[in-house]
Protein backbone atom coordinates (compact mmCIF):
# COMPACT_ATOMS: atom_id res chain seq x y z
CA UNK A 1 0.00 0.00 0.00
CA UNK A 2 1.26 3.47 -0.89
CA UNK A 3 0.41 6.39 1.38
CA UNK A 4 1.02 10.08 0.72
CA UNK A 5 0.78 12.55 3.59
CA UNK A 6 0.57 16.29 3.01
CA UNK A 7 1.13 18.20 6.25
CA UNK A 8 -0.32 21.71 6.41
CA UNK A 9 2.58 22.90 8.54
CA UNK A 10 6.34 22.38 8.68
CA UNK A 11 6.63 21.65 12.40
CA UNK A 12 5.99 18.18 13.77
CA UNK A 13 3.24 18.74 16.32
CA UNK A 14 0.13 16.83 17.37
CA UNK A 15 -1.47 16.78 13.92
CA UNK A 16 1.72 15.47 12.35
CA UNK A 17 2.00 12.70 14.95
CA UNK A 18 -1.63 11.67 14.42
CA UNK A 19 -1.17 11.50 10.65
CA UNK A 20 1.93 9.37 11.07
CA UNK A 21 0.14 7.06 13.50
CA UNK A 22 -2.57 6.36 10.92
CA UNK A 23 0.01 5.84 8.16
CA UNK A 24 2.12 3.52 10.31
CA UNK A 25 -0.94 1.48 11.28
CA UNK A 26 -1.77 1.12 7.59
CA UNK A 27 1.73 -0.05 6.77
CA UNK A 28 3.40 0.22 3.39
CA UNK A 29 5.37 2.92 1.58
CA UNK A 30 4.93 6.39 3.09
CA UNK A 31 5.73 9.67 1.32
CA UNK A 32 5.52 12.93 3.28
CA UNK A 33 5.39 16.58 2.27
CA UNK A 34 5.48 19.54 4.64
CA UNK A 35 3.92 22.88 3.75
CA UNK A 36 5.15 25.49 3.11
CA UNK A 37 8.60 23.87 3.20
CA UNK A 38 7.95 21.63 0.19
CA UNK A 39 5.47 23.91 -1.55
CA UNK A 40 4.63 27.42 -0.46
CA UNK A 41 3.41 29.32 -3.52
CA UNK A 42 0.10 31.15 -3.72
CA UNK A 43 -2.25 30.72 -6.66
CA UNK A 44 -1.96 33.80 -8.90
CA UNK A 45 -5.53 33.53 -10.20
CA UNK A 46 -4.35 33.49 -13.81
CA UNK A 47 -6.99 30.82 -14.74
CA UNK A 48 -4.54 29.18 -17.18
CA UNK A 49 -5.08 25.78 -15.54
CA UNK A 50 -8.83 25.99 -16.16
CA UNK A 51 -8.88 27.50 -19.60
CA UNK A 52 -5.82 25.93 -21.19
CA UNK A 53 -3.70 23.39 -19.28
CA UNK A 54 -2.42 22.79 -15.76
CA UNK A 55 1.07 22.76 -17.29
CA UNK A 56 0.68 26.51 -17.88
CA UNK A 57 0.48 27.17 -14.13
CA UNK A 58 3.58 29.18 -13.11
CA UNK A 59 4.07 26.72 -10.22
CA UNK A 60 3.46 23.52 -12.18
CA UNK A 61 7.05 22.29 -11.94
CA UNK A 62 7.25 22.91 -8.20
CA UNK A 63 3.95 21.14 -7.59
CA UNK A 64 4.61 18.14 -9.84
CA UNK A 65 6.51 15.99 -7.29
CA UNK A 66 3.55 16.17 -4.89
CA UNK A 67 1.02 15.58 -7.68
CA UNK A 68 2.89 12.45 -8.77
CA UNK A 69 2.84 11.03 -5.26
CA UNK A 70 -0.86 11.84 -4.83
CA UNK A 71 -1.57 9.95 -8.05
CA UNK A 72 0.53 6.96 -7.02
CA UNK A 73 -0.99 6.70 -3.55
CA UNK A 74 -3.66 4.23 -2.48
CA UNK A 75 -4.40 6.45 0.51
CA UNK A 76 -4.03 10.23 0.71
CA UNK A 77 -3.71 11.87 4.13
CA UNK A 78 -4.24 15.63 4.43
CA UNK A 79 -3.32 16.92 7.87
CA UNK A 80 -3.74 20.42 9.25
CA UNK A 81 -3.89 21.86 12.75
CA UNK A 82 -6.65 24.36 13.42
CA UNK A 83 -5.63 27.93 12.64
CA UNK A 84 -8.43 30.37 13.55
CA UNK A 85 -11.07 27.67 13.02
CA UNK A 86 -9.77 26.66 9.60
CA UNK A 87 -6.95 24.84 7.82
CA UNK A 88 -3.58 26.53 7.69
CA UNK A 89 -2.92 29.11 5.01
CA UNK A 90 -0.25 26.79 3.58
CA UNK A 91 -2.77 23.97 3.17
CA UNK A 92 -5.31 26.30 1.59
CA UNK A 93 -2.71 27.69 -0.83
CA UNK A 94 -1.74 24.14 -1.76
CA UNK A 95 -5.33 23.02 -2.39
CA UNK A 96 -6.03 26.17 -4.42
CA UNK A 97 -3.60 24.86 -7.03
CA UNK A 98 -5.80 21.84 -7.74
CA UNK A 99 -8.96 23.66 -8.77
CA UNK A 100 -8.45 22.34 -12.29
CA UNK A 101 -8.76 18.80 -10.89
CA UNK A 102 -12.23 19.33 -9.47
CA UNK A 103 -15.02 17.37 -11.16
CA UNK A 104 -16.30 20.56 -12.71
CA UNK A 105 -13.10 20.64 -14.79
CA UNK A 106 -10.67 17.73 -15.34
CA UNK A 107 -10.66 15.20 -12.47
CA UNK A 108 -7.95 12.55 -12.39
CA UNK A 109 -9.61 9.17 -12.86
CA UNK A 110 -7.29 7.45 -10.36
CA UNK A 111 -8.93 9.49 -7.58
CA UNK A 112 -12.21 7.62 -7.97
CA UNK A 113 -10.55 4.48 -6.61
CA UNK A 114 -8.66 6.04 -3.71
CA UNK A 115 -9.34 6.59 -0.02
CA UNK A 116 -8.39 9.73 1.88
CA UNK A 117 -8.10 10.76 5.50
CA UNK A 118 -8.40 14.36 6.68
CA UNK A 119 -6.81 14.89 10.08
CA UNK A 120 -6.88 17.88 12.40
CA UNK A 121 -6.10 18.75 16.00
CA UNK A 122 -6.60 21.80 18.18
CA UNK A 123 -5.97 22.77 21.76
CA UNK A 124 -9.68 23.52 21.93
CA UNK A 125 -12.12 23.61 19.02
CA UNK A 126 -12.41 24.19 15.29
CA UNK A 127 -11.69 20.70 13.97
CA UNK A 128 -15.01 20.36 12.14
CA UNK A 129 -14.52 23.42 9.92
CA UNK A 130 -10.84 22.61 9.39
CA UNK A 131 -11.63 19.06 8.29
CA UNK A 132 -14.27 20.40 5.93
CA UNK A 133 -11.69 22.71 4.32
CA UNK A 134 -9.70 19.65 3.25
CA UNK A 135 -12.56 17.20 2.66
CA UNK A 136 -14.20 19.62 0.22
CA UNK A 137 -11.22 19.12 -2.07
CA UNK A 138 -11.04 15.33 -1.74
CA UNK A 139 -14.75 15.13 -2.58
CA UNK A 140 -14.49 17.38 -5.63
CA UNK A 141 -11.35 15.55 -6.75
CA UNK A 142 -13.56 12.45 -6.90
CA UNK A 143 -11.89 10.49 -4.08
CA UNK A 144 -14.06 7.44 -3.46
CA UNK A 145 -14.06 7.58 0.34
CA UNK A 146 -12.89 10.30 2.73
CA UNK A 147 -12.58 9.80 6.49
CA UNK A 148 -12.42 12.72 8.92
CA UNK A 149 -10.48 12.44 12.17
CA UNK A 150 -10.31 15.45 14.49
CA UNK A 151 -9.19 15.59 18.11
CA UNK A 152 -9.06 18.31 20.75
CA UNK A 153 -5.74 17.48 22.40
CA UNK A 154 -6.05 20.24 25.06
CA UNK A 155 -2.41 21.19 24.57
CA UNK A 156 -0.27 23.13 22.11
CA UNK A 157 2.57 20.59 22.24
CA UNK A 158 2.40 16.85 21.48
CA UNK A 159 4.91 16.23 24.25
CA UNK A 160 2.45 17.61 26.80
CA UNK A 161 -0.59 15.68 25.54
CA UNK A 162 -1.70 13.23 28.24
CA UNK A 163 -0.77 9.58 27.89
CA UNK A 164 -4.44 8.69 28.23
CA UNK A 165 -5.34 10.81 25.21
CA UNK A 166 -2.39 9.51 23.21
CA UNK A 167 -3.52 5.95 23.88
CA UNK A 168 -7.07 6.79 22.75
CA UNK A 169 -5.67 8.38 19.57
CA UNK A 170 -3.55 5.31 18.84
CA UNK A 171 -6.52 2.98 19.30
CA UNK A 172 -8.70 5.10 16.99
CA UNK A 173 -5.90 5.22 14.42
CA UNK A 174 -5.67 1.42 14.48
CA UNK A 175 -9.43 1.03 13.96
CA UNK A 176 -9.43 3.56 11.14
CA UNK A 177 -6.48 1.84 9.45
CA UNK A 178 -8.24 -1.53 9.67
CA UNK A 179 -11.35 -0.08 7.99
CA UNK A 180 -9.22 1.41 5.20
CA UNK A 181 -7.35 -1.87 4.65
CA UNK A 182 -10.60 -3.81 4.35
CA UNK A 183 -11.82 -1.46 1.62
CA UNK A 184 -8.52 -1.28 -0.25
CA UNK A 185 -8.93 -2.26 -3.89
CA UNK A 186 -12.72 -2.46 -3.75
CA UNK A 187 -13.82 1.01 -2.64
CA UNK A 188 -16.45 2.69 -4.81
CA UNK A 189 -17.46 6.36 -4.94
CA UNK A 190 -20.49 7.33 -2.88
CA UNK A 191 -23.89 7.96 -4.42
CA UNK A 192 -23.29 11.69 -3.84
CA UNK A 193 -20.05 11.56 -5.84
CA UNK A 194 -21.63 9.61 -8.69
CA UNK A 195 -24.61 11.96 -8.77
CA UNK A 196 -22.36 15.02 -8.92
CA UNK A 197 -20.29 13.37 -11.65
CA UNK A 198 -23.51 12.79 -13.63
CA UNK A 199 -24.40 16.48 -13.38
CA UNK A 200 -20.91 17.48 -14.52
CA UNK A 201 -21.17 14.96 -17.36
CA UNK A 202 -24.27 16.69 -18.70
CA UNK A 203 -22.58 20.08 -18.40
CA UNK A 204 -19.55 18.85 -20.32
CA UNK A 205 -21.81 17.58 -23.10
CA UNK A 206 -23.21 21.07 -23.56
CA UNK A 207 -19.87 22.78 -23.19
CA UNK A 208 -17.93 24.44 -20.42
CA UNK A 209 -14.61 25.29 -21.92
CA UNK A 210 -12.59 23.70 -24.72
CA UNK A 211 -9.91 22.11 -22.52
CA UNK A 212 -12.47 20.46 -20.24
CA UNK A 213 -14.74 19.30 -23.07
CA UNK A 214 -11.85 17.67 -24.93
CA UNK A 215 -10.64 15.98 -21.73
CA UNK A 216 -14.05 14.46 -20.89
CA UNK A 217 -14.58 13.35 -24.48
CA UNK A 218 -11.15 11.71 -24.66
CA UNK A 219 -11.88 9.80 -21.45
CA UNK A 220 -15.20 8.62 -22.88
CA UNK A 221 -17.02 10.01 -19.85
CA UNK A 222 -19.60 11.92 -21.91
CA UNK A 223 -20.63 8.51 -23.28
CA UNK A 224 -20.69 5.20 -21.43
CA UNK A 225 -17.38 5.12 -19.57
CA UNK A 226 -16.99 5.97 -15.88
CA UNK A 227 -13.71 6.53 -13.97
CA UNK A 228 -14.64 4.07 -11.21
CA UNK A 229 -15.28 1.16 -13.61
CA UNK A 230 -12.56 -1.01 -15.20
Amino acid sequence: MKITIVHGQSHQGSTCHMARLVAEELGGEISEFFLPRDFGQFCTGCTACFEDSETKCPHYGLLSPITEKLDEADVIILASPVYVYHATGAMKAFLDHYGWRWMVHRPEEKMFQKQAVCISTAAGAGMKSTLRDMADSTFFWGVAKTYKYGVAVNEVSWQRVSEKKKLAIKKHAARLAETIRKRAGCVRPSLKTRAFFAVMRQMQKRGWNKADMEYWAAKGWTKGKRPWKP
